[in-house]
């Protein structure tokens, strides 16, 4: 059995809330969890000591987890207690039937009571739920009573009060067992929390409004103040509220590519709850678009007649066939199914979450030694290499029309990317857009470092560009008598699609395709676009900097209390540029020769800056 790669799966987890789902080796549910934050919680079951004899068995057995992201732990806890009652995973704590879930209930006494009940519902009045565990009624039990000021203390306690309790005295009961409150008021309550209760929260935003607008136009204002807290803490709830609350049957998929592979996310929503998702890493040809991918899913996965076709499916991109598929599927349902992916509110926030957890698990999956070492194997063999390679760079270049040069080498080993080896290069003194002069440079400081013993030389050197960079790479190494390193260069197809890369061998000069769905090629991909992306962070924070770079900061002889005075003279840089000599010598601590200076220097610079 192959050991599940916990490091490198835990390394591109998201922070964010969700759910963790374990599986065996056969693919079967072990556990289910939910986490405030996935990297830590995720984590905490590989920790060298302190795990329980079961929590140690568990893991032993683990050999593969899908996460999903959520908007809240909230979220979190209500979609993990769909999954465990839908699949009961041997190693969580099972529930026997629904009559062991708690429920809120609301009794009809006069002064109605709110609480927790678990068991038959005996007693007369109205039940909420279930909900997923008792914390999650106590939670919003706390959150009534801050808001609504309903009592839930014992009928035996409420009948013997003379006085108000603690919990009138700290703002959370409005005392109906001494009638400081009437019951009309009190009974406005207990429908108000009702209504809330019941997931209409829009209609009793509305009522709130109103009342308060009653209460001011009453002078009524220390009620309307109370009406407007109860309505911020309600607008509060409904902003965080990102799976429940929305009627409707449906299905969420959303596909995300990267470096050759799929990910596609499946979110079951059943009676506008999220009961559980599925992960698929469909094998892929091309680097196919998301839509591509969802086109070739989509029929296989509803089509074969073993899957219910729910009346709504939304995808992240809409596949080029989007009319003749909805129709396929409405043929198959014998009823009419949406295929969409323009959705706002709920459904929006629900087909970002799957998205986001596509990404996250494709991030996990490439990421993963099985993964690596098939793409190492497979690099081995195209390049007819003795031994699989240990470590790989690559080099790249960013600029904006020869503004702000920066050159990016990104490391690879055996584990992936080894991000704590990748450096940048502010390339100075050459040409602005000469991209050879700049591989050059890069090059250059890169290897002599390298040859006088700092850093670990690589088996492969990837050069995103053509011949040229090449030729500039052999040059280096042939300069600096570097002799067992691999050039490689790697350009972009005359189409210059994914998929279609020539490379370049730097000491034959012999070039080369792969096939599109080449394992080699995908490494190569993933590690070219990872230099791309590092040049152009590089690149963009150098431009972003010179950019918020003041021109009187380069002039010399004028000091930050200089630059001070001239600034609260003339109001901003531009002032001073435009200011004449005697203008600036009218500047205290600025003489005629300093004036002078400072003029000539801002024009130069101008002048420079035009020719530019």
């Amino acid at each position: 059995m192959n050991e599940f790669d916990n490091k490198a799966f835990i390394s591109t987890l998201t922070s964010r809330p969700g759910v963790y789902q374990m599986y065996d080796e056969a693919g079967k549910l072990l556990y289910v969890g939910k986490a405030k934050n996935l990297k830590n919680r995720v984590g905490s079951y590989f920790r060298a000591s302190g795990l329980t004899d079961k929590t140690l068995a568990l893991v032993s057995r683990i050999h593969d987890i899908q996460v999903t992201v959520t908007s809240t732990e909230v979220d979190a806890l209500l979609l993990e207690h769909n999954l465990i009652k839908n699949y009961q995973p041997p190693y969580n704590i099972l529930l026997k039937d629904d009559k062991s879930f708690p429920y809120i209930y609301i009794s009809t006494d006069k002064y109605p009571r709110i609480s927790l009940h678990r068991g038959a519902q005996k007693g007369k009045g109205h039940y909420f739920g279930p909900y997923p565990s008792a914390g999650a009624v106590r939670e919003s039990l706390h959150f009534l009573q801050k808001v609504f000021k309903v009592r839930q203390c014992e009928n035996s306690y409420f009948r013997n009060r003379s006085r108000p309790c603690l919990q009138h005295q700290i703002d959370r009961c409005t005392a109906p067992c001494v009638d400081i409150v009437t019951e009309d008021d009190y009974g406005q309550q207990v429908e108000n929390t009702s209504l809330f209760l019941r997931g209409k929260s829009q209609q009793l935003m509305v009522r709130l409004a109103d009342d308060m607008e009653q209460a001011a136009a009453k002078l009524e204002f220390e009620s309307a103040a109370v009406l407007r807290d109860q309505l911020a803490q309600l607008q509060h709830v409904q902003a965080s509220q990102g799976i429940e609350g929305v009627k409707g049957d449906l299905d969420i998929l959303a596909a995300a590519v990267d470096t050759g592979r799929a990910c596609v996310q499946v979110l079951f929503v059943r009676g506008a709850r999220v009961l559980g998702s599925k992960t698929y890493y469909p094998p892929l040809k091309l680097e196919e678009s998301p839509g591509e991918v969802l086109a070739a899913f989509v029929p296989q996965y509803y089509l074969n007649g073993t899957r219910a076709v729910p009346g709504e499916i939304i995808v992240n991109e809409e596949p080029d066939s989007v009319s003749a598929l909805a129709e396929a599927l409405s043929v198959q349902a014998e009823r009419k199914v949406q295929l969409r992916s323009r959705v706002r509110d709920a459904r929006a926030r629900w087909l970002r979450l799957a998205l986001q957890t596509a990404e996250t698990n494709l991030a996990a999956h490439l990421a993963g030694k099985q993964t690596v070492q098939a793409r190492l194997q497979a690099l081995q063999e195209c390049l007819s290499l003795s031994e699989v390679p240990e470590r790989m760079e690559c080099f790249d270049i960013s600029h904006s029309s020869g503004e702000a040069t920066v050159a990016s080498c990104v490391v690879f080993d055996q584990n992936g990317a080894r991000k704590s080896d990748y450096r940048k290069f502010n390339i100075e003194g050459i040409t602005g857009g000469d991209d050879y002069a700049a591989m050059q440079q890069a090059l250059e400081r890169r290897y002599k470092r390298l040859k006088s013993g700092e850093g670990t030389q690589p088996d492969i050197l990837f050069i995103d560009g053509g011949k040229g960079q090449v030729s500039q790479a052999m040059g280096v190494l042939e300069d600096l008598q570097i002799s067992d390193v691999l050039v490689i260069g790697v350009a972009k197809g005359a189409t210059r699609k994914a998929g279609f890369e020539t490379l370049i061998d730097g000491s034959t000069g012999r070039e080369s395709q792969l096939p599109g769905d080449s394992p080699a090629l995908h490494l190569i991909q993933q590690i070219r676009d990872e230099a791309h992306r590092f040049a152009i962070t590089g690149h963009r924070a150098r431009r972003d900097k010179v950019r918020q770079r003041s021109v009187l900061e380069d002039i010399p002889g004028v000091g930050a209390k200089r630059r001070r005075e001239l600034l609260r003279h003339f109001g901003s840089a531009s002032g001073v540029v435009n200011a004449s000599v005697e203008e600036l010598k009218k500047i205290s601590g600025i003489s005629a020769t300093m004036a002078a200076q400072i003029y000539d220097h801002l024009h130069d610079v101008g002048a420079n800056a035009d020719r530019k």
